[in-house]
């Protein structure tokens, strides 16, 4: 057993099953449909990487170093903030535009100081935004929070 891989998949499995018992008991219930099928698949995935933590014995690739950690953490701590307050608050599209506005302003490698670079990314986040709202609102009928603009 590799204590180093079992334990981010433990936590990554409670957080599959809190998805999956939000998604189950949230109301109104036919709102819910994908984000339950979506539930129930990551918690098969992260029960999977958990037996395959237990099970497999031996070294099975590198861990993850302090400088990888420090690359991806603004962006778990960008997304922490739109799950907990962002969506609530501002609605799910708008709290959506300003979460994808700031993760592609701080991975983005073009230059800041650059006016061309700030109108990509605005163009960037207006396509996915219109991508997500065809998808979840359009073609998949899924409940969103809506507060703010989008009522």
């Amino acid at each position: 057993m590799n204590a180093q891989k079992l334990i981010p998949a433990l936590i990554i499995l409670c957080v599959a099953l809190w998805v999956a018992y939000v998604s189950f008991t949230a109301q109104p219930a036919e709102g819910f449909a994908f984000p339950r099928l979506i539930s129930v698949a990551f918690v098969a995935l992260s029960a999977t990487v958990v037996a395959q933590a237990v099970l497999v014995d031996g070294d099975q690739g590198e861990a993850i170093t302090f400088e990888q950690v420090k690359r991806f953490l603004p962006g778990l701590v960008i997304a922490a903030i739109f799950v907990f307050w962002v969506a609530k608050s501002l609605g799910f599209y708008t709290g959506s535009a300003i979460a994808t506005f700031v993760l592609i302003a701080v991975y983005d490698p073009a230059p800041h100081g650059a006016i061309m670079s700030w109108v990509k990314r605005a163009i960037i986040t207006a396509a996915f935004m219109a991508v997500m709202y065809l998808l979840f609102a359009q073609a998949l009928g899924v409940f969103t929070p809506k507060e703010v603009l989008f009522r």
